[in-house]
């Protein structure tokens, strides 16, 4: 399996980066979804930070009433390289990428090809799929993407998986994930109970997604 040699080891501790990143999506980017999903976009945001400082750069929401190529992720690059000059905006790989949702195929290459190499995401697919019905990210993978060896086993193949989230391009973590290298359990238990209460806010925000879709309310986007 290839290993990522590009990305530096990030100089925060996992606590620093969780409270950094639960912070953000909780003050700016559910605001920001909020009137998004009013609108007939996607509960999906983005955010790219200084990997040293992690100051945010650019943030931004899903944007599908204008496109469907502007998920949260593209939206969020778009910003960051068309709204900062050149002379002042950072290298992609000094930076890191939050999305707030495990990103989608689309993402994956927008973030690889213009990049970052680093990212964190706070909802997984199957999140994506069982709390907010939106499945098509696993979808597309599984079958776009997704390709059974000549010898693979059937059990083999539904155990692989859907992308390499450790390669020559790029590291990714969910926030789960990170918890976890939390040293005191103390401190993880905290994590795992502001995660808890963060996607808790996301419940009333799947609910007027919902609701707008079935209402039919404007969206550029093929897959709702």
């Amino acid at each position: 399996m290839p290993t990522n040699t590009n990305t530096p080891p990030n100089p925060h501790p996992p606590s620093t980066l969780l409270t950094t990143l639960l912070t953000l999506t909780e003050s700016t980017i559910i605001p920001l979804t909020t009137t998004g999903v009013s609108s007939g976009s996607k509960l999906f945001g983005a955010s790219i930070l200084s990997r040293d400082t992690l100051s945010p750069i650019t943030t931004a929401t899903n944007n599908e009433a204008l496109s469907p190529l502007l998920h949260g992720e593209i939206n969020c690059i778009q910003q960051f390289f068309t709204t900062i000059p050149p002379s002042s905006r950072p290298s992609p790989s000094s930076c890191i990428f939050f999305a707030t949702h495990e990103p989608c195929s689309l993402c994956l290459s927008g973030i690889t090809w213009a990049g970052f190499n680093e990212f964190y995401y706070l909802f997984t697919y199957e999140d994506s799929r069982d709390a907010f019905n939106i499945p098509y990210d696993i979808d597309i993978l599984e079958e776009v993407f997704k390709v059974k060896g000549e010898n693979e086993g059937e059990g083999e193949f539904k155990r692989r998986g859907l992308y390499n989230k450790n390669n020559k391009f790029f590291k990714s973590k969910s926030l789960g994930e990170l918890i976890e290298e939390v040293e005191d359990e103390k401190e993880r238990e905290y994590f795992r109970g502001e995660v808890k209460r963060l996607k808790g806010l996301y419940d009333a925000l799947s609910e007027t997604y919902q609701k707008g879709k079935a209402e039919g309310v404007g969206s550029e986007s093929v897959w709702k």
